[in-house]
């Protein structure tokens, strides 16, 4: 492939990228049904979240596909109501990196997986994030949202102006191909 269509081919995942995340933030939320496998995720911190309920927000980092587990936990936030995002997040020590373009309104990085020089397999070869511009259409974090009783949606919002509610949880999915498509039960 010569390096013009590579960069066309760049190009046009950003692009779809940007169109993506355009049009989730334009539409209605979409219930999803739960895969049957289980995050890869290990307990820790603030409560037994992995083994029982949680009365605050429930955090959940799962690396899913990228096979760099390094990012991946559950626990459980204490919070009394609504509460942002990215506060929950940084009570539950995750810390996410957005991109260069994009500092604050995308997630690129979590507890730094993928690291820069992880090469991402995907269908079309392997992938290195560099977090300057918008994630590839193929390898990237989703937020996710799940009420007290119901089901994963994918959120609406960005990590900046979403509010989370005790007995909600809140998942970061990196998502490869398309796989997982959305978080476990």
């Amino acid at each position: 492939m010569t390096l013009t269509k590579i960069r066309t081919a760049a190009a046009s995942s950003l692009a779809a990228a940007g169109l993506l995340f355009a049009l989730a933030a334009c539409s209605a939320p979409a219930t999803t049904t739960p895969t049957t496998s289980a995050p890869a995720s290990t307990a820790a911190a603030s409560s037994s979240a992995a083994s029982g309920p949680c009365a605050g927000v429930k955090v959940i980092v799962d690396s899913g596909s990228l096979k760099q587990a390094a990012a991946d936990k559950s626990v459980c936030v204490p919070v009394d109501g609504p509460t942002p995002a990215s506060k929950v997040l940084e009570e539950a020590d995750v810390k996410t990196v957005g991109t260069t373009q994009y500092p604050t309104e995308l997630v690129c990085r979590v507890n730094g997986v993928p690291a820069a020089d992880f090469e991402i397999k995907h269908k079309a070869g392997t992938y290195k994030e560099e977090c300057a511009g918008m994630p590839a259409a193929f390898a990237y974090w989703s937020l996710w949202v799940k009420p007290a009783a119901g089901a994963w949606e994918y959120a609406q919002e960005g990590l900046a102006t979403l509010q989370v509610s005790p007995g909600q949880s809140l998942e970061l999915l990196f998502t490869v191909d398309g796989e997982p498509a959305a978080p476990a039960a």
